[in-house]
């Protein structure tokens, strides 16, 4: 595999090139005398760009297959992302790694995900160099990089690739996005997926609790990212700028006004079947796949459309019209920023990337779509019927939408399976477009070569003709593992040189070399010896309809040993699945005891003291004026699942909400009287089986004031809200209160005491 640590080197002029080191301060060249009048002056050089230096783009989507978006193919209308590629160029062999924190890691680093410890989410990790999610400050972002070479650095939108330990207010934040080179940071550090329309977000590294005024994500991720360029292009307009846009979109939860959704109504009626057939045709017209592309048959488990009954079709067409509505919407934020730099005379100037998807379609919808969390005891019959009756709810703020497995086949033509499956390309083939006037002339054209989400770092290096330094921040950089794609900017049929390729998701496991691809599916808990290997020729066989591996044992041996020898050189194995379920560390480990105040900021539920299958009570130390006081004292999550420990009416309450039903412990009395007051929930588990349930019990000074059963517990983190001392945030655990429903007495402070658990502990999200 090509190196570009060395090409970017040779490829840049001496005219272009910065300090090989960073300096922390040049030598004094001025001239010092008794007076400032006898002084001659002399400052320090500024870091700068080369003159005329582009401005750079980076936008990656969200859980996006191949055969999605018009611009390749697809039905969904993104007439944004057709102009670009209309004007630049379609890659169609391009791949991630087919789960979201490793594309993202390795996106922004140019090194494989494994190589720089994120081979799986930061809340999975566990203490081995893949997987430890600590990303290594020898091998350095994107944004490091370009600051290195004069660039002001942006990121907006997901992040995802910061360890559990230091999602909170106390740091360290040199794994935050402005410690690994961004000035600033719009979005949301942790986790995959976002509300919509209550996203809980971080501006750099404080929380924002700015009433958003019901704007949508995307909305609120444009509206920042033209602040940002507006500041710059006033303060520096001849400085380049690197924007790094990373929206939740198309990721669960699919959430968009209706307006946008109502523009696809019966556009899917026909169904998935249909869906493919149409696309593969429009595919074969674009020239994005070859001319005689057969469609595989449907994956296992996906059912006929016309088998359907009526209710079933209707639901299901439902799901579609609000994903296409949300990824059509997202298009049109991302076009707003386009237009601002069409309007400011900066679009010529710049060079665009667009990873459509992090990998492919999601495969975490079920095979009759999400409506909103149930109860998990429900067959998949009792879910459909629940989800027909809630079919007005799809898509609104008061949903947690993810679609049919049907339509993530539809997403993903004209390949297998989907998101996760790292054996496939269903789950690593993604879009990639690529926009620059200055640079393309086959405008309009498309691209062949095999690519990999860690050959846009390098590539855009080399066309800016910026320099990889040899020490950043103190730290000696190892080489960037990606291979340039610049070679075939303008040479259509240059031969790929990014020639060999290895992928890891939980144990499923693949390798390609020059045309071939041998991979395995593996499952949680099998053994991962047992796991049966396919072999495919790529070259005549592109969308693996034919396992070639009784026919050539030999090629599929030789891929096998190769991929052992990438796994060892880039830290894949051990190998992992999720049999036991993980999550953390965190920096609350070990602790059994935590004292919160009010005031502080919200910690991400990943990040917070895990409640789940233990025992453990809260203690509020108030004071209660004489006219008395109501509101929440301790809450976690939110309207889809959580908790929230609170007085209403002078009683004390708490409220175990699990999204598909609500248990709530409530005081006898009005118990709560004026002046000093320490407030108890106690919660003793019943331990066997996880989300088990058990007793809660409420005491006011020490005297029990109530107790309730809760039958079931919860099995996924508390929503995307996070905890918080003194207020509810976001959307309410309980229905009897509306948000913030800050508390209104005197909150000295709320100590947690966690039992030990009874179970194993249980993961977090995805």
């Amino acid at each position: 595999m090509k190196n570009i640590f060395a090409t970017a080197l040779m490829v840049t002029t001496s005219a272009t090139l910065l300090s090989a080191q960073s300096d922390p301060q040049q030598p004094y060249q001025g001239k010092i005398g008794k007076t400032l009048a006898e002084t001659q002056q002399w400052w320090p050089e500024k870091k700068r760009a080369p003159e005329g230096a582009p401005n750079i783009v980076w936008i990656l989507l969200d859980d996006i297959g191949y055969g999605a978006i018009s611009t390749f193919g697809g039905l969904v209308q993104t007439p944004t992302l057709d102009s670009l590629a209309n004007q630049g160029l379609r890659y169609t062999n391009f791949h991630t790694t087919a789960i979201c924190a490793p594309t993202r890691a390795a996106l922004l680093t140019g090194r494989n995900s494994h190589s720089v410890h994120m081979g799986l989410f930061p809340e999975n990790a566990v203490g081995t160099p893949g997987y430890d999610a600590r990303m290594p400050f020898e091998k350095a972002t994107v944004a490091e990089l370009l600051k290195e070479n004069g660039y002001n650095t942006y990121a907006l939108g997901k992040w995802h690739i910061t360890p559990l330990a230091d999602l909170t207010a106390a740091g360290p934040f040199n794994r935050w996005p402005t410690g690994r080179g961004f000035e600033h940071f719009y979005g949301f550090p942790y986790r995959g997926s976002q509300d919509q329309f209550h996203p809980q977000l971080w501006e750099d590294t404080r929380r924002q609790y700015e009433d958003t005024k019901g704007k949508h994500l995307n909305t609120l991720l444009a509206d920042k990212a033209i602040q940002y360029l507006t500041e710059q292009e006033s303060s520096a307009p001849d400085k380049p700028f690197f924007l790094y846009v990373a929206p939740g979109a198309g990721h669960a939860p699919h959430q968009v006004a209706k307006e946008w959704s109502d523009r696809y109504k019966g556009k899917f009626d026909a169904g998935w079947d249909k869906y493919r057939e149409v696309v593969l045709a429009n595919q074969i017209k674009l020239g994005v796949v070859p001319k005689n592309t057969v469609l595989p048959p449907r994956n296992p488990g996906i059912k006929d459309w016309n088998t359907l009954g009526a209710d079933e079709k209707k639901l299901y067409a439902r799901f579609m019209e609000v994903y296409a509505g949300f990824l059509t919407q997202t298009d049109y934020e991302i076009g707003r920023i386009i237009k601002y730099l069409k309007k400011t005379g900066q679009l010529d100037n710049t060079l665009i990337f667009v990873s459509v998807g992090d990998n492919g379609a999601s495969k975490e919808g079920t095979f009759v779509g999400v409506v909103n969390n149930t109860d998990p005891s429900l067959t998949q019959e009792q879910v459909l019927q629940k989800n027909i009756q809630n079919i007005d709810l799809i898509g609104t703020e008061f949903s947690k939408v993810n679609y049919p497995l049907g339509w993530a086949m539809a997403a993903n033509t004209p390949f297998r399976y989907w998101k996760q499956d790292a054996n496939t390309e269903g789950g690593t083939r993604n879009p990639l477009i690529v926009f620059y006037p200055k640079g393309i002339k086959d405008k309009g054209g498309v691209r062949h070569q095999y690519g990999h989400v860690i050959d846009v770092l390098p590539t855009t290096l080399e066309l800016i003709h910026a320099q990889v330094p040899a020490s950043i921040n103190g730290y000696k950089q190892e080489p960037i593992e990606g291979t340039s794609l610049a070679y075939s900017i303008n040479n259509a049929t240059a031969p790929s040189q990014h020639t060999v390729q290895h992928y890891e998701v939980k144990g499923s496991r693949s390798i390609y070399k020059d045309g071939w691809k041998a991979g395995a599916l593996h499952k949680d808990g099998e053994d991962f010896n047992q796991d049966k290997w396919e072999l495919y020729n790529l070259n005549e066989d592109f969308n693996e309809r034919t396992d070639l591996a009784t026919k050539h044992p030999e090629k599929l041996k030789e891929l096998q040993e190769l991929f052992d020898k990438e796994a060892y050189k880039y830290n894949v194995y051990p190998l992992k699945d999720l049999t036991t379920p993980i999550i953390g560390p965190t920096l609350f480990d070990g602790r059994n005891v935590i004292v919160f105040y009010p005031g502080m900021s919200t910690i991400v539920e990943l990040a917070a003291p895990d409640l789940r299958n233990k025992s453990f009570s809260l203690t509020a130390d108030v004071e209660i004026p004489a006219k008395g006081a109501d509101g929440v004292l301790f809450s976690t999550g939110g309207r889809d699942n959580g908790t929230s420990f609170y007085v209403q009416d002078q009683k004390l309450n708490f409220t175990y909400n699990l999204g598909w039903t609500k248990f709530n412990v409530t005081s006898s009395a009005k118990a709560i009287t004026p002046g000093k007051a320490q407030l108890k929930f106690d919660f003793k588990y019943d331990g066997g089986p996880r989300n088990s349930g058990g007793t809660g019990t409420l005491y006011v000074n020490g005297t029990k004031v109530g107790e309730a059963r809760i039958e079931k517990t919860s099995n996924s983190i508390f929503g995307h809200e996070g905890l918080n001392v003194g207020f509810d945030d976001l959307t309410p655990v309980s229905d009897t209160y509306k948000v913030p429903f800050a508390f209104s007495g005197t909150l000295n402070k709320v100590t947690v005491e966690l039992k030990q658990p009874e179970t194993a502990t249980v993961t977090g999200g995805k």
